[in-house]
């Protein structure tokens, strides 16, 4: 069976209610935003809710979307924020 490479994809960042930023990847975003929400989901989240949805790119294939997931984790949060405000600003 092949896998469709051209399914869509989210890249997000929420901001934590203590200020942080936890960056993921979904194929429904609004379902995984309520998972967090409801202390389901990422290790990271639990006891940080609620979250706030502050960037979202969509991303066709699960496979751009991990490699876009990583490369954002890696940058500094300086960085994030800057990305954040290019989104809002957008």
């Amino acid at each position: 069976m092949k896998i469709k490479c051209d399914d869509k994809y989210f890249v997000y960042i929420v901001k934590c209610s203590k200020g942080t930023f936890y960056a993921g990847s979904t194929n429904n975003l609004k379902k995984r935003i309520e998972l967090h929400n409801a202390g389901k989901g990422a290790k990271y989240l639990r006891g940080k809710a609620p979250v706030m949805l502050v960037y979202a790119k969509e991303i066709k294939g699960r496979g751009n979307a991990l490699k876009e997931e990583m490369r954002i984790k890696r940058l500094r949060r300086k960085q994030k924020e800057e990305l954040v405000e290019v989104y809002r600003e957008g």
